[in-house]
């Protein structure tokens, strides 16, 4: 299977594939609603607004899996993400990026880029501790290790990067233009 073959629930659409966003240049998120790198939405809707036209989708995922950073319904999250961040870009059901219950998108994209690093500095040594408080050999595997990771797939369906939520959101903007 290849990236168009996958879909992912949305809230009000049913099941929307990925087939839907060929010839484009997709960034999917995990995100969640109460949590440090929350503001993320901003740099994400910036980037929407700058280049949807020049063919970029954000696929937003909420995800709950990390602290109950998620509670809300799917229309709460919605909600929150419209009022505070002006969001445009497609916001999809809550749902599980790890485990038995993963979205099968993300098995995919995780076999695709796997975890590399968190990075360094301060913001990272703060989540790594919390990182290995639920996952003890973190470093050794590819599930998601926290909110807003990210992962970016070229016009053809290739996943070509992932991002880790600290990894430098203007060092993502900048891969995104490269591609388009």
């Amino acid at each position: 299977m290849n990236f168009y073959d996958y879909s992912v629930p949305s809230v009000e659409q049913g099941d929307i594939s990925m087939g839907k966003y060929r010839g484009k240049v997709v960034l999917i998120v995990n995100t969640a609603t109460g949590c440090g790198f929350t503001p993320q939405y901003k740099e994400l809707e910036s980037m929407y607004e700058k280049y949807h036209d020049k063919g970029l989708e954000i696929i937003d995922v909420p995800c709950n899996q990390f602290r109950d950073q998620a509670p809300g319904s799917d229309e709460e999250i919605h909600q929150f993400c419209t009022l505070n961040y002006n969001t445009q870009f497609p916001q999809m059901k809550k749902s599980d990026v790890n485990g038995p219950n993963e979205l099968p998108l993300f098995k995919y994209l995780k076999s695709q880029q796997g975890f590399v690093s968190l990075g360094k500095g301060l913001k990272v040594k703060a989540l790594e501790m919390v990182v290995k408080m639920n996952d003890k050999d973190y470093k050794n595997n590819p599930d998601i290790k926290w909110n807003f990771t990210k992962f970016l797939v070229d016009r053809t369906g290739n996943v070509v990067a992932r991002f880790e939520p600290t990894h430098d959101m203007a060092d993502v903007e900048k891969q995104v233009a490269a591609l388009l």
